[in-house]
């Protein structure tokens, strides 16, 4: 079969996330067992074709005029099966590709627009959003958690597979060390991160307590989130890889405080290192969650409430030995392999 996948960034783009991260995981797989695997997308300054791991990546133009790169390079190409990802913007395939196609969605924006978008162009893509969504109604449509399968439901999808979520990160073989009353926060310094919250939560508390921030992101908002944290806050910015999961793994709890996720990849893998998580009760992170078991999903999505969940884990000794115990548990479960098989067996019933 020749695939070809449509998105705004590929895997190694430098502002590249968990869905690119997903998107080459399936793709590798696909031309592993035989596929012909092309991946169109935007450039940055790298090659403008390469091929890795079986997968051919076409890089043309920047991040607002792929989309019409991808219209013109489907003029003059054709495919078995085109897969219109939906990361914010889409490529509008239902309206000009007679081909086969389906979509592959991690999450809608909704209220991220307002979080990430000055008015009036947060207004306008929200409402926009509402009205391209529903164009792809009738194409088959993979997702990443329930959650997102829910959201699209009340589009009138019908046609849709959730596609269980998988991880790179080995895990461990036991519990690692922890450091006592430590907290972490791994991602994209973002508003939509909410980033804050988790720092406010954390200055509520009066257990002695220490956090270490992972990433980078806007210089301004960055520059916020250290003028309201107290010294017990320890920004790392950018870390290596096996740095950022030595990290991860000696902290008692990783806090996610997003608008939303597709799924939250963070908490996976920080389950894979022994670390439980607690997290708003969202979309994608009360999937990726297992609540009271692998972690804790706040009841109310507040700095007062999420600050109470740290406090009682903190608390109580058999709660963070068996939410971390569940956690590492739970991420053995999370295979890549078994992922992309089930996906591409739905792509296959779909091209019949």
């Amino acid at each position: 079969m020749n695939i070809l996948m449509l998105s705004w960034r590929d895997i190694k783009n430098p502002r590249a996330g968990g869905a690119e991260y997903v998107t080459f995981e399936l793709l590798k797989r696909f031309a592993a067992v035989g596929h012909s695997c092309t991946w169109f997308t935007s450039s940055f300054p790298s090659s403008r074709t390469e091929k890795i791991e079986d997968v051919t990546i076409i890089r043309r133009g920047d991040k607002h005029s792929v989309y019409y790169k991808a219209y013109r390079y489907l003029q003059r190409n054709n495919y078995d099966l085109v897969i219109d990802q939906i990361n914010t913007i889409p490529f509008f395939t239902p309206l000009f590709y007679k081909g086969k196609k389906m979509a592959f969605i991690h999450q809608l924006c909704e209220q991220i627009w307002f979080y990430e978008m000055p008015f009036p162009l947060s207004w306008i893509g929200y409402i926009s959003e509402k009205i391209y969504i529903r164009w792809y109604r009738n194409l088959p449509t993979v997702v990443v958690s329930a959650s997102t399968r829910k959201n699209l439901a009340s589009y009138g999808f019908r046609h849709i597979f959730v596609m269980q979520n998988a991880i790179d990160t080995m895990p461990l073989s036991i519990l690692p060390h922890k450091k006592k009353n430590s907290f972490v926060f791994v991602g994209r310094l973002k508003k939509s991160k909410q980033v804050e919250d988790a720092i406010k939560a954390f200055s509520l508390l009066s257990i002695p307590s220490t956090l270490h921030i992972i990433g980078r992101g806007d210089i301004a908002y960055e520059r916020y989130l250290r003028s309201i944290s107290p010294p017990s806050v320890q920004f790392h910015g950018y870390l290596p890889m096996n740095e950022r999961n030595a990290l991860v793994s000696s902290a008692e709890a990783i806090l996610v405080t997003s608008v939303k996720e597709g799924w939250g990849l963070i908490v996976s893998e920080a389950n894979a290192l022994g670390t439980p998580a607690i997290v708003y009760n969202v979309d994608g992170l009360r999937d990726a969650v297992v609540d009271g078991k692998t972690g804790l999903v706040v009841r109310r999505n507040t700095p007062v409430e999420l600050s109470n969940a740290m406090t009682s884990f903190l608390s109580n000794k058999k709660l963070k030995q068996t939410l971390s115990e569940n956690a590492l548990e739970h991420s053995k479960t999370f295979n890549w392999d078994t992922s992309a098989a089930e996906v591409l067996h739905f792509i296959e019933k779909v091209m019949v």
